[in-house]
């Protein structure tokens, strides 16, 4: 049995969902590292909500690595096909165009923004954040303030991305970012002007071809790496002050990403799909993502009705940081998407790994 709606009236699964996801037994999952977004433990607290087992594909692949997944995986009912998918605001509209994601709208439906989701449920907005510069500050004693400062000489040998610019949101993100700083906010000229910057970049010798995370910042192969606001945040707290980090919001180019949730047209699991859905849409889920400091979708739903505990809100940056930000549109992304993917190797030519 394969259930085709929640109850939109209770803001919880109902007993028949709850019940055929737990006769199917396991989630798949793809690209939720436990670092990001606080998903180690949202994952530990759907496990424990419902019994279910969760198969975790490639915690580190990208946007793009996800959609491929489901293409690959179109008559397969094992391990590798995923259920669901977690990916940048435009891989969503394009998966649905390509038949790739079927439509479910959770019981909180109402309470997520109209602008953060399709009107038929293919696919609805979870959390956002900043793109920001986190750096080792036992190497880098002047941190940078802007984007242009990464240009410096003293910088050599230190930025990363974190990801392939080529499929990668989080990578594609800041090369926008950058660009956008360089066009002095010119949306229309940032993806042709990132790929500028970061020519630039890896000429002076100061790009690093390495996906930067935690380790790689500790061990000073990517001291200043360039990733989510919500990623640097949570890998300063994994490092516990060895090495001591600072995390930046740059002062422009402040570019703000918001990633979708969408269930897999094939998925081998449908039920336990739409139960996930289901707990990361509930304030506990929510409240979960807000924790590994990402702003989630329900932010303003939740803060309105005293959810929020006082100890998470006290942990977030500062939200002056974040009044510059901009939200690109989805045919912005599209736009930009497609200049930085098919332009990196021409313009840039650094493989990322």
């Amino acid at each position: 049995m394969v259930i085709t709606s929640a109850s939109l009236a209770a803001a919880e699964p109902s007993a028949e969902l709850i019940a055929a996801a737990k006769k199917e037994g396991t989630l798949t999952t793809i690209a939720l590292p436990h670092d990001w977004c606080g998903y180690g433990d949202v994952i530990e607290g759907f496990k424990k909500k419902y019994g279910l087992k969760v198969n975790e594909l490639n915690p580190d692949a990208g946007s793009g690595d996800e959609i491929e997944a489901i293409k690959a995986n179109k008559g397969n009912t094992g391990d590798q096909a995923p259920d669901v998918i977690d990916v940048g605001l435009s891989f969503g509209p394009s998966a649905k165009a390509d038949k790739l994601i079927q439509p479910y709208k959770v019981s909180t439906w109402d309470s997520i923004p109209a602008e953060a989701k399709d009107a038929d449920g293919y696919w609805y907005g979870d959390y956002y954040g900043v793109m920001a510069f986190e750096v080792n500050k036992d190497l880098v004693k002047n941190p940078p303030k802007d984007w242009a400062d990464l240009l410096k000489p003293e910088y050599a040998n230190s930025v990363a991305l974190g990801g392939d610019p080529r499929t990668a949101n989080q990578a594609i993100s800041a090369v926008f970012a950058a660009g956008l700083s360089a066009a002095k906010g010119d949306v229309s000229k940032a993806g042709e002007e990132g790929l500028k910057f970061f020519k630039e970049l890896n000429d002076k010798g100061n790009f690093v071809p390495v996906v930067g995370k935690p380790a790689t910042l500790a061990q000073g192969t990517t001291p200043i790496t360039l990733r989510w606001d919500y990623n640097a945040l949570a890998g300063r707290d994994s490092l516990k002050g060895n090495p001591p980090v600072d995390v930046i919001i740059p002062a422009s180019g402040v570019v703000a990403g918001v990633y979708v949730q969408a269930i897999s047209a094939y998925a081998p699991h449908p039920n336990a799909a739409k139960l996930w859905m289901e707990y990361l849409y509930s304030d506990e889920g929510q409240i979960g993502w807000l924790k590994g400091y990402c702003h989630p979708i329900r932010f303003n739903d939740l803060a309105k009705n005293g959810k929020i505990p006082a100890d998470v809100m006290a942990k977030l940056p500062d939200a002056k940081a974040y009044e510059k930000a901009i939200f690109p549109t989805l045919e912005q992304q599209d736009a930009y998407k497609k200049t930085i993917t098919e332009g990196w190797d021409k313009v840039v030519g650094a493989a990322v790994k």
